[in-house]
């Protein structure tokens, strides 16, 4: 993995390169980013540079012994532990590395979900077990076998719990050469100790462009699809893979006519629309629609409040949410969110999706129906 291959974070990367640079690699670092944001390939991209024979000006050179193993992650002094299944009190992580491969190789941006669906975990709880962490101390007190550094990826280190106390020390004072890299998405599920043990590289969303073009390459799909499901995952791409995965409808215009059939108080087309179009989406459709709206409207709102430079909108959808904005009070837009998530949150648990649509447009009628203040919708949008 090189940093080329990675979308967006150009400034932790230069960042990172410079601690090589400099000789100021810290033995330990956290690398503290949401799902999907693609912190778990920036890890890998940063030790691969490390170890790398040939470093370039700014990243691995991608053709060198070690660099070639560590494309294939088969180096001897590369390691990874990360949550896993346990069929036994003694597995540990090795025992999954082939999947483990697999699923990273396949997949760089890959969730626990992912992983789970590689194992085909079922209902079983993702664990780092007390064994995983005695087997790290014996690994990583045997000298290198070829590179530099020895190095440790752990991902999702949330998952240690109080067997995590048994690797104080090692990650506090390990041996020479060797380098843990922890790689977590929510800080307030890791021990304290760890975190105050550690140096915090912070790692955010990348933008929805950035995203969108990621999408096209690797999904080859068309630039609309491709935009809207970044817009819809909000920087996350495996969420943005997932909905690509999905049976596939313009959700924006799909949008724009149930909103104008709630504005103009369209009963029976309100009702044909919610059964004909929005039931027979299939649950998962479903999901990725209201996502969107949610997403949509949330947009609108940054336009009422005259936020318009954080906007990540263009085209025919900014053009909608400027008018849109103009026509209802920030309340009306407000409550319209919050009708949105209620339903999405529904849709997780299995409602009846015929009454839930019928309802949700009934909502939203009444909710933009009887305004503080009212003006005609403009025809071009809605």
């Amino acid at each position: 993995m090189q940093f080329k291959d990675i979308i967006g974070h150009v400034a932790v990367k230069e960042r990172l390169i410079n601690t090589v640079r400099e000789n100021r690699v810290s033995h330990a670092q956290l690398f503290l980013g949401p799902e999907g944001s693609g912190s778990l390939a920036l890890a890998l991209a940063y030790a691969q540079f490390i170890n790398c024979l040939d470093k370039q000006e700014s990243d691995s050179c991608g053709v060198c012994t070690s660099c070639r193993k560590y494309a294939r992650i088969i180096h001897p002094d590369l390691h990874f532990s990360y949550p896993f299944f346990a069929k036994h009190k003694d597995d540990t992580a090795a025992d999954y590395i082939s999947d483990w491969r697999n699923c990273f190789l396949n997949n760089p941006y890959l969730d626990l979900e992912c992983w789970r669906n590689q194992l085909n975990a079922e209902n079983k709880q993702a664990n780092i077990n007390i064994a995983e962490a005695h087997h790290i101390i014996k690994k990583l007190s045997l000298k290198a076998y070829e590179a530099e550094y020895k190095v440790l990826i752990m991902w999702l280190p949330e998952f240690l719990d109080s067997q995590g106390n048994a690797l104080l020390k090692l990650i506090e004072e390990p041996p020479a050469k060797t380098l843990f890299l922890l790689v977590a998405e929510n800080p307030d599920k890791l021990l304290s100790t760890i975190i105050s043990r550690t140096q915090l590289v912070k790692v955010s969303r990348p933008g929805n462009d950035e995203v969108a073009a990621y999408l096209m390459e690797v999904g080859h799909v068309q630039e609309q699809q491709a935009r809207q499901a970044a817009f819809i995952s909000e920087g996350n791409v495996q969420r943005a893979l997932n909905l690509l995965n999905e049976e596939h409808s313009d959700h924006f215009e799909l949008l724009v006519q149930w909103l104008r059939y709630c504005v103009t108080d369209s009963g029976l087309s309100l009702i044909d629309f919610s059964e004909d179009i929005l039931v027979k989406m299939g649950r998962e459709n479903q999901k990725s629609f209201i996502l969107y709206a949610i997403s949509m409207m949330r947009q609108v709102l940054l336009c009422k409040a005259g936020a318009e430079a954080l906007m990540r909108l263009s085209g025919a959808e900014k053009g909608f949410a400027e008018k849109f904005a103009g026509l209802y009070t920030e309340k009306q837009l407000d409550n319209a969110v919050e009708v949105f998530e209620k339903a999405h949150y529904h849709i997780e648990r299995n409602a009846n999706g015929k009454i839930l649509f019928l309802d949700v447009s009934l909502q939203l009628v009444l909710n933009f129906k009887y305004a503080t203040f009212r003006r005609e919708a403009d025809s071009t949008y809605l």
